[in-house]
């Protein structure tokens, strides 16, 4: 798919960065990516996006991929075409399992196949992840607000908009309401599957929204995800909104409820005090008292708490959470000849993701800052132009996953707010 409003775009930015040829080629490579080679258009008219080397449909991922092209929107018949596209696409994936992660084009059944319980046809992998049901929130919200276009968001949007609130509710109270299990057979990594006959660790009541799994797709040590918390809670507060223009007031007003459960049980049960950087937000709880301190790449991170609209870049207890994630406090910080930075348990040791350097650069408190991300992730492409899913921090030429559109644009979203902080790219 080729857009004359993408390719514009790539020159202001080859322009403003004429001093800078390596920077202005990886945003030309990196921006269009997605729309080059990852949009697929089916049968019945509607796209389906390619996470990247994977022949699924990541609810995550698709919207990351599009959101750099959302402002685009307003003036493109295209862009909005395929946004407005993906928007009833998700509509459908959530109505037909609001607990799945990732999807197939048809139902062919194609995915993990023996996983328990049996999945849907049409759903490649069923791992729980609060966040899954958030991204689509956000490109909903994110669309009307560039467009005011509703059209998408009529008929079946209400349903899932619905569906999405019973789903949270009932994983408030995961053991007493939620018929949620998830086993993989075999020789698997622990991180596949989840224990207690895949119902997950005992918790508490708290008022968070319980979590099988992370961003990475690795199961959760403590079921409480507290950056996939963060998330529900500012995506309830769009989803209310919609819900408002929507003439649905108690949808609006039971989603408005709910996230100011969630930002309670967060500001209650996901924050401790540590010895040296005070208190912080954990990246796991159960409410009982345990907490797993690190962060991880995958967004929703705690890194990226501004990023989703949380907090305030310059929240105090945001900046103590920052300084621990970028610190080896953090298990899953990595620094190396080549880079330094937040890496996964998702990836080999000495790892560093790109989306965890954009991240940091999208919450970075200075264009000096921001500059130095950027420099950082335009000299580790191996050669390719392009952002891999990781990479070692001592040999770029070491790479994980040499497609992966949410990481392309990703940085294609930090070049843009660069481009804008030194005044050369309109709003």
């Amino acid at each position: 798919m080729k857009s004359e409003t993408i390719s514009a775009v790539v020159q202001q930015v080859a322009h403003a960065f004429a001093d800078e040829p390596l920077l202005a080629l990886t945003f030309a490579r990196c921006y269009p990516n997605t729309l080059d080679t990852a949009v697929q258009w089916e049968e019945d008219g509607l796209p389906f996006v390619l996470t990247g080397d994977i022949p699924a449909m990541w609810l995550r991922d698709a919207v990351a991929q599009l959101w750099p092209y959302l402002p685009l929107c307003r003036e493109d018949a295209g862009l909005r075409a395929l946004v407005a596209g993906v928007i009833r696409v998700q509509t459908r994936q959530v109505l037909t399992d609001p607990y799945a992660n990732a999807f197939n084009a048809s139902p062919s059944g194609a995915g993990h196949a023996g996983d328990l319980p049996e999945r849907h046809p049409l759903v490649w992998e069923r791992k729980f992840e609060l966040d899954s049901l958030c991204y689509p929130l956000r490109l909903a919200h994110g669309y009307w607000q560039q467009t005011a276009d509703l059209e998408p968001l009529s008929g079946d949007f209400r349903d899932a908009l619905h569906r999405t609130v019973e789903v949270m509710r009932s994983e408030q109270r995961h053991a007493e309401l939620s018929a949620y299990r998830f086993h993989r057979p075999g020789p698997v990594p622990a991180t596949d599957n989840l224990p207690n006959q895949g119902g997950g660790y005992p918790v508490a009541v708290t008022g968070l929204v319980w979590s099988a799994f992370r961003p990475s797709d690795d199961a959760c040590a403590l079921n409480y995800h507290i950056p996939g918390n963060m998330m529900a809670a500012v995506e309830l507060g769009h989803l209310a909104e919609l819900a408002g223009v929507l003439d649905e007031p108690e949808l609006a007003i039971e989603a408005l409820i709910l996230s100011a459960e969630i930002r309670a049980g967060i500001e209650r049960y996901g924050t401790v005090e540590h010895p040296e950087f005070g208190r912080m937000y954990a990246y796991e709880t159960d409410g009982l008292g345990q907490h797993v301190l690190m962060d991880d790449a995958n967004v929703p991170s705690l890194l990226a708490a501004p990023y989703l609209g949380y907090v305030a870049a310059d929240d105090p207890t945001y900046l103590n959470t920052r300084r621990f994630v970028l610190s080896a406090a953090n298990p899953y910080y990595v620094s190396g000849a080549f880079a330094q930075g937040v890496g996964s348990p998702h990836t080999p040791r000495g790892h560093v993701w790109p989306i965890g350097l954009a991240i940091a650069g999208l919450t970075a408190g200075t264009a000096v800052e921001r500059r130095e991300l950027l420099e950082t992730l335009t000299r580790t492409t191996a050669g390719t132009g392009l952002m891999h899913e990781s990479f070692h921090a001592d040999d770029p030429q070491v790479f994980t996953r040499e497609w992966f559109g949410w990481a392309n644009g990703l940085f294609a979203e930090l070049v843009l707010l660069q481009v804008r902080a030194i005044g050369k790219l309109g709003a």
